[in-house]
């Protein structure tokens, strides 16, 4: 995925608040405030005057001339905005990267099932049963090389698990993609100690025949994609 050069921008984090926002100073000494594309916690990716990279995108229907895109951590670039993954995922699948879901015959985007939600992709299939694709954006990194999900308590996304373990029993295939927006992680757990209740509803998952895959991106001012997969840690 190339990034819009003439909307990238260089600065240096003030600080992140709200959730939603975040200050940045420009090269000129100016400070911006910039849309926080992550309701996340953001576990090590606050920094003040860490590097980081905006896209200057003016818009009459947006409040905020700048959005965060991605941070400097340790040496590399880390993607925080969560709006990418799906699109990186599907470039992935299409490109011929995620080994494990080819050969469908149709792709689709944000199709309704379970209760009052939406699959990110399904994929389907001449003969076979559809395979449901749900995507998780990951940037923690902890314990040296480890990525870990979620950096906060997601309720919402063990719901996800729990809706794609029916899915299984109805007979179509289900696949959790976790999308690690860096470059630097040789392997992905779930982080149990940050919410219990997503790590137990992930066991659940994998023991009703959900499949789990993470896979690693390479991160740029210039480009982000999905480049290799890495190993999960029960």
């Amino acid at each position: 995925m190339l990034l819009e050069q003439a909307q990238m921008v260089s600065a240096t984090l003030v600080k992140r608040y709200k959730r939603f926002l975040s200050d940045h100073r420009l090269a000129d000494g100016s400070v911006v405030t910039a849309s926080c594309p992550n309701t996340g916690a953001m576990l090590g990716l606050t920094t003040p005057e860490s590097r980081t990279v905006l896209v200057h995108a003016p818009s009459p229907t947006r409040k905020y001339d700048y959005r965060w895109e991605m941070i400097e951590d340790d040496g590399g670039w880390v993607g925080i905005n969560t709006g990418r993954p799906n699109a990186l995922v599907e470039e992935g699948i299409v490109s011929g990267i995620i080994a494990e879901l080819q050969g469908y015959s149709a792709l689709r985007r944000e199709v309704k099932y379970g209760t009052n939600s939406r699959i990110d992709l399904l994929l389907e299939y001449e003969s076979q049963p559809a395979t449901y694709v749900e995507v998780k954006n990951c940037h923690l990194r902890r314990d040296g090389r480890l990525a870990e999900f979620p950096d906060s308590v997601t309720t919402r996304g063990a719901k996800h698990l729990d809706e794609l373990s029916e899915m299984v029993r109805q007979g179509h295939r289900a696949v959790m993609v976790f999308c690690i927006q860096r470059s630097d992680c040789d392997a992905f757990s779930v982080a149990g100690d940050i919410d219990p209740g997503y790590a137990e509803a992930f066991s659940r998952a994998r023991n009703a025949g959900v499949e789990a895959l993470a896979y690693g991106c390479h991160v740029s001012p210039q480009e982000i994609k999905l480049s290799h997969s890495i190993p999960i840690k029960d």
